[in-house]
């Protein structure tokens, strides 16, 4: 059986967040979820993720998993907010423990931030299989963005997170801490190693110069043949020209309280003894 996909596209952060359905009964997964964020004034807002409340209480679904692909740093996870009002359980790849523990040190954050996932209902490992509804899936380990990427592979569709982008596009930076143009280019390959006729859904689209509307579905096949660095490519050109494109590469603007957010799995940090919530900003660090 194959899923029915439905994107919500945030264009104040080009990201893609979907609805998963069972086509045969009303379970539902969420993926790459939205809290907005406004940056200079360090105030939140649930407008993106009520978008996706309200369509999946519209169709009467129920929330089986709240999924991310990976700790996103160029936008806020809105998975508690979606438990919260929805239910379902919240899962990411088990490589999260790694993310927090290298972003614990750059954050400086105390005892109290457990670096084991804890915060998360669900830690993935490679070939894991998982069910919404009578729908099963499986996750494919795509490290290079970031140590903890996933795909999930849902009957004919592939949801990819930031591993490849759009045929025009190509795939996404490898300078992060723990990424890797070199795992990059082999978890492109795991993922081009599924069925031609797979659906491949990105989680970012920024419009190819030439192009003038958002897109986020592609196919296997279509990644194969088109995409500009990938088709016809080696590894090593593709670690060349991955790695001179990442250092033109400015840090997005939200990555300072992105990461702090999202390894905690959407949750803010603790409270302080005022009731007020900071984040914090390194300096001279990322």
């Amino acid at each position: 059986m194959n899923p029915v996909v439905t994107a919500f596209f945030d264009e104040a952060t080009f990201t893609v967040s979907y609805v998963v359905r069972d086509p045969d009964s009303d379970a539902c997964a969420i993926i790459d979820s939205v809290l907005d964020f406004d940056n200079a004034a360090g105030r939140t807002a649930t407008k993106s993720a009520d978008a996706v409340i309200a369509f999946v209480r519209a169709g009467g679904l129920k929330v089986e998993w709240v999924l991310e692909t990976h700790v996103h740093a160029d936008h806020l996870s809105a998975a508690p907010y979606l438990q919260r009002e929805l239910g379902g359980k919240i899962g990411i790849g088990e490589n999260i423990r790694v993310v927090q523990d290298t972003f614990g040190k750059v954050f400086n954050e105390g005892t109290e931030f457990q670096r084991d996932g804890s915060q998360f209902d669900r830690l993935f490992r490679e070939q894991d299989r998982f069910a919404i509804g009578g729908l099963s899936g499986f996750v494919l380990h795509t490290p290079g963005h970031t140590p903890a990427c996933l795909t999930y592979v849902i009957g004919d569709a592939a949801f990819v997170g930031d591993t490849l982008f759009m045929p025009d596009f190509g795939t996404a930076r490898c300078d992060f801490p723990g990424g890797s143009a070199e795992m990059m280019w082999q978890s492109v390959q795991k993922i081009l190693g599924l069925p031609e006729q797979t659906r491949i859904f990105v989680g970012h689209d920024y419009k190819a110069p030439g192009r003038e509307v958002f897109a986020w579905e592609s196919t296997v096949g279509e990644q194969k043949a088109r995409n500009v660095h990938i088709a016809g490519n080696t590894m090593e050109g593709f670690v060349q020209t991955r790695e001179a494109r990442d250092k033109t590469l400015g840090m997005p603007k939200l990555i300072i309280p992105s990461i702090q957010v999202n390894m905690r799995a959407g949750r803010m940090p603790p409270a302080e003894d005022n009731g007020t919530v900071y984040l914090k900003v390194p300096v001279d660090k990322l």
